[in-house]
């Protein structure tokens, strides 16, 4: 099978509440798969797009268990290093009444912090059509090297590169988000953001628009962004550079959500699998958008990551 997706970046363990409220008042946790780049790859192996995966976890059960995770969830571990000598990181998830979500880390040079520059050689990524990464592996360790060298060279190598900046502020306490995350644009066509983060990474304008129009007019940086707005859908826009240029809207799909953890990730593969398969922005926003309210509606990023059926079947109900 051709393998013309490379999703790069964190495998982790997310530790879900019993039931909503702040950290102090929650007895039990359930141990979930996560990492917005596994998300993603999962989300694309549903959307019967399997990619392929780098990534790096302990040598440790946690470690173990994601190994296995990932195997039953059909990704190949051609890329799926473990890592002896680290921890694999932990994330405890904090949710409101909303189902929306606070993260609490443990994550000191564990093993995602730690993927080495070159591991993915430019003879497999002049192979790839499309490469994503996040920015959570850009935050610490050796990852942050590693990964604005990927998307250095898949940019040079003419893949289409997509990046989600995952602003995670705990994870940068020495305020250096803005900068690093801006150096990785440059070699970014495709950027999925959220308001908050297009503000954090220093756009302006006077809607999400015009924040996204600001971010197309970087003198090197990405030709499409795609902006999210949680319940309200999410909007694209897409300078002449790109092969969908314009702008499209769509306002999202009603779903009975219990947990929104993923659901972005969810989203970013619904994009990337219809934009590699050549649909224009409308149509593309429609489907991630279907693709994310699914992904909302049990515990757990990738419990309801849905497969095309379950899309249509969300689409055809509007």
């Amino acid at each position: 099978m051709t393998r013309d997706i490379l999703v790069a970046g964190e495998t982790l363990i997310d530790f879900l509440p019993e039931h909503p409220g702040p950290i102090s008042s929650v007895e039990r946790f359930d141990r979930r798969a996560g990492g917005a780049p596994a998300n993603v790859a999962v989300a694309l192996e549903r959307l019967e797009r399997t990619p392929l995966f780098w990534t790096r976890v302990g040598e440790d059960p946690f470690g173990r268990y994601l190994v296995e995770t990932l195997d039953e969830h059909g990704l190949p571990d051609r890329f799926l290093e473990r890592d002896p000598d680290a921890k694999t990181t932990l994330a405890f998830v904090t949710h409101d009444e909303t189902g929306d979500r606070e993260f609490s880390f443990y994550r000191d040079d564990t093993a995602d912090t730690r993927l080495e520059p070159g591991r993915i050689d430019d003879s497999v990524l002049a192979d790839l059509e499309w490469v994503h990464a996040g920015g959570v592996a850009l935050s610490a360790g050796s990852s942050r090297e590693a990964t604005l060298d990927l998307l250095e060279r898949a940019a040079a190598n003419d893949c289409t590169v997509s990046f989600d900046p995952n602003a995670r502020p705990e994870l940068w306490p020495d305020g250096e988000f803005r900068e690093v995350v801006r150096e990785a644009l440059a070699h970014v066509d495709v950027l999925k953001a959220a308001e908050e983060e297009l503000e954090a990474l220093g756009f302006a304008g006077d809607d999400i628009e015009g924040m996204a129009r600001d971010a197309l007019a970087l003198e090197a940086g990405p030709s499409t962004v795609l902006a999210t707005r949680g319940g309200e859908g999410a909007l694209a826009v897409a300078d002449e550079d790109a092969p969908w240029s314009g702008t499209a809207s769509h306002p999202g799909y009603d779903a009975d959500v219990v947990d929104t953890t993923g659901a972005g990730d969810a989203f970013v593969a619904g994009a990337i699998a219809s934009l590699s398969d050549g649909e224009d922005l409308e149509e593309t926003l429609a489907f991630a958008n279907a693709v994310g309210a699914t992904a909302t509606t049990a515990a757990g990023a990738m419990t309801a990551l849905p497969d095309r059926e379950a899309v249509r079947a969300i689409r055809d109900a509007e």
